[in-house]
């Protein structure tokens, strides 16, 4: 088991392929549905919300971005997601 400290050391797109593999490993579609509802208002944070209005209306969009979604600022803004789920799931 991978502790919240070891994993705080990590970069953002580490816990992003960690958590995303782990998911899709165990077929945890909640988690998947968490990262698609985050990722909206991670790319508004990074002042793309022209793109985080498309998303919310193109869920193919959206599914293409969650599963890409470990680079730059949106990996860092769902860092916080990938690093509870990782700890709790002993990712």
């Amino acid at each position: 088991m991978t502790s919240r400290a070891e994993l705080e050391s990590l970069s953002s797109r580490e816990l992003h392929d960690r958590a995303v593999h782990l998911a899709r490993r165990h077929a945890d579609v909640g988690f998947l549905w968490e990262l698609l509802r985050a990722l909206p208002a991670a790319e508004a944070a990074r002042g793309r919300t022209d793109i985080a209005a498309h998303d919310v209306t193109q869920i193919s969009a959206i599914i293409a971005d969650a599963l890409g979604s470990g680079d730059g600022g949106e990996a860092d803004a769902l860092r916080p997601l990938y690093l509870d789920y990782l700890a709790k799931h002993g990712g």
